[in-house]
């Protein structure tokens, strides 16, 4: 019987397995949950678009008058239990004084839309990164509010029947709200709660105040909300609960955002990151 041969793997390459590089294309779900740079032809699309809806729904929803007034009635007889029903009182103060409440329908009829807009502006130049989330509190807040409009109407305290708040913008013949004056017949006067200038100018001032880094700016961010809450009190357009409304609004905006993105806006990076390269798969060796 012969010698057995041994055949050995000496010299003889060892195959060593080539590791599967991972697919890093993110899915289409991760790719509208990651933060983009926001392109300006499509905001202001967007923008103008999501408006005009916002109007012409709430335009749409019924005016349930004697609900509305029913609702109003309600809500001043809460607030008379709760001792806060001092918006009446208020709106007298400061009708007295013209310069003052004049001032005031100015401030309630533009502002509403300056700053928001401005804020929006702000944040596509200065935090890129922030923008889509923080726009989106801001769509999720109103959109919400139109829910509220539908289900519960509410007449503002400058309509409600046997009062005596005064209607500043009739009295005072200033060019101002839609639901006063010749312009009241294009707006729905029963969709006034939640309180939209609360929600909007609380949403712009915790914006200014999060991310500006200027001191006195951001004290003006917290003095915005706060002073158009005394506007809307004292035009006879809101009543305090109308605010608390809208900042419920806003909570479920922030919610939203922060359910969507992981994050609450204002912790975002505040720059689009670049960008990765997508690898790509290594080749097969070749044999020898």
């Amino acid at each position: 019987m012969g010698d057995s041969t041994v055949t050995t793997l000496e010299g003889r390459e060892e195959a060593v397995p080539q590791p599967v590089a991972a697919d890093t294309r993110p899915g289409f779900l991760r790719r509208l949950r990651t933060p983009r740079r926001p392109r300006l032809w499509f905001e202001i699309l967007l923008i103008a678009v999501s408006y005009w809806t916002y109007s012409l729904i709430r335009n749409a929803v019924p005016e349930q008058r004697a609900e509305a007034l029913r609702n109003a009635d309600w809500i001043w007889r809460v607030e008379h239990d709760l001792g806060i029903a001092v918006e009446e009182s208020v709106n007298h103060a400061v009708n007295s004084v013209t310069w003052l409440i004049v001032g005031m329908n100015y401030y309630y009829a533009t502002l509403h839309f300056v700053v928001t807009l401005g804020v929006l502006v702000w944040l596509f130049r200065s935090h890129p990164g922030r923008y889509a989330a923080t726009r989106m509190v801001l769509f999720a807040t109103t959109l919400v509010a139109l829910v509220g409009y539908y289900l519960y109407p509410l007449a503002p305290p400058r309509l409600m029947n046997g009062g005596d708040f005064i209607d500043t913008v009739m009295v005072h013949q200033t060019w101002g709200s839609m639901a006063s004056g010749d312009l009241k017949n294009m707006s729905n006067q029963y969709a006034a709660m939640p309180s939209m200038h609360i929600g909007w100018s609380l949403w712009c001032g915790l914006t200014i105040f999060a991310l500006a880094s200027v001191p006195w700016v951001r004290v003006l961010g917290l003095l915005y909300p706060t002073a158009t809450l005394v506007v809307i009190v004292a035009t006879a357009n809101h009543f305090w609960l109308d605010a608390v409304g809208g900042m419920l609004c806003l909570a479920f905006g922030f919610a939203v955002a922060r359910l969507w993105y992981g994050a609450l806006p204002y912790r975002l990076p505040r720059l689009v990151p670049a960008p990765a390269l997508r690898q790509s798969r290594p080749r097969p060796a070749s044999p020898r």
